[in-house]
């Protein structure tokens, strides 16, 4: 009987180990460690070694095992995102830019979702640091005391002690809107506030009543409605776009919370017989994906959510690896972006309709042609 043949293992297929890498640069382990680790201890070690072992660990296709690297330097290399809800609209493009930032890194994350419930927030919090995790990052969260770990809030309104808060410039992008529905010629505007579990509803109202006296738009409480509840569908603002309806005191274009809530409004305008831009105009927040999809695509102010994501990430990971040191705030920019909800004011507004679920006389039918 012919002897078997030993089948041959290639270089990817065996086990490399981290001595077998010290060995082939004539290194010490610690020092192939610490570069290929990141550890601080790798800021000692001179660039032109620190190619050398990477290139090293390249050719042999050399793996660090993520416990054996836990426990040579006692680090999980995990991040804990503490969120309102998983995918949904707003949270899912950041956690997004989270997770391609921490991929770059060789991080990973672990994610919870609290909805709203601070008891529920309190028990993932403890949860999360009994796992191990290194830092925190939060999302569509409040936060009214500083964690354990650094951490970075998205959005983060209150001034905590190693709580790094990314903002967006309300007031640009209050301004942005405004502006935009003043040039169309609209005076007479309806306003949907957040609802009081969102953590930017506060600035954002408080951004939009400084704007609205610059310009001079008056708010007229007939006009104003706040969303109640955490529905992140656009079901969330069509019970409320259609009380402002109901109220028959008439307007021509309305600044919605955020993208759903004026997702929801023009599926109520519509149901009503109302044309949007034609009868209404409607101005959404945020950029969500499917606002460009909408009929009619969306007008609205646009954050950079993935950006933020990525930004997050990075600043945390800066003050864990590289201790860099704590930032209160950092400030996003927002962008306007103009799509087809949006029209010229119509010489008529809502008042010449009596709104009973059904449209009457068309104001924009019943213009003189020019």
């Amino acid at each position: 009987m012919a002897p078997r043949k030993r089948k041959v293992r290639s270089k990817k297929d065996r086990h490399v180990t981290l001595k077998m890498v010290a060995e082939l640069v004539g290194l010490t382990k610690g020092t192939c460690s610490a570069v290929l680790n990141k550890s601080a201890a790798s800021r000692s070690v001179p660039l032109h070694t620190q190619e050398r072992i990477l290139a090293a660990a390249r050719e042999l296709n050399y793996r660090p095992s993520f416990y054996a690297r836990n426990l040579g330097v006692k680090r999980t290399y995990m991040i804990g995102v503490v969120t309102q809800e998983i995918g949904d609209f707003y949270g899912s493009p950041i956690i997004s830019g989270i997770e391609r930032y921490l991929r770059q890194k060789n991080f990973f994350f672990l994610t919870v979702a609290h909805r709203h419930d601070p008891k529920l927030l309190e028990t993932y919090a403890h949860l999360l640091q009994e796992r191990g995790v290194e830092g925190f990052i939060t999302v569509d969260t409040f936060i009214d005391h500083p964690l354990a770990l650094p951490t970075v809030a998205i959005p983060g309104h209150r001034r905590l002690k190693g709580v790094t808060n990314l903002v967006l410039d309300h007031r640009r992008g209050a301004w942005l809107a405004l502006n935009h529905l003043v040039e169309l010629g609209h005076k007479e505007i309806a306003f949907m506030k957040g609802a009081e579990e969102s953590p930017d509803s506060e600035d954002r109202w408080n951004a939009i009543r400084e704007v609205a006296e610059e310009l001079g738009i008056p708010l007229r409480a007939e006009l104003i409605v706040q969303i109640e509840g955490d529905d992140a569908t656009p079901q969330l603002g069509y019970p409320f776009a259609k009380e402002l309806l109901a109220r028959k005191r008439p307007f021509t274009a309305l600044f919605a919370y955020n993208d759903i809530s004026a997702i929801g409004s023009i599926r109520a305008f519509q149901e009503a017989g109302l044309r949007v831009p034609e009868h209404i105009s409607v101005v959404g927040f945020d950029d969500i994906r499917i606002a460009v999809h909408n009929n009619p695509s969306l007008t609205t102010v646009r954050q950079p959510l993935q950006k933020m994501g990525e930004i997050a990430a990075r600043t945390l990971l800066n003050r864990i690896e590289d201790h860099e040191d704590w930032v209160p705030e950092i400030s996003i920019e927002p962008e306007f972006v103009a799509r087809n909800s949006t029209g010229r004011a119509p010489a008529q507004s809502l008042a010449s309709y009596d709104y009973d679920g059904s449209l009457g006389r068309d104001p924009i039918a019943a213009q003189p042609e020019s």
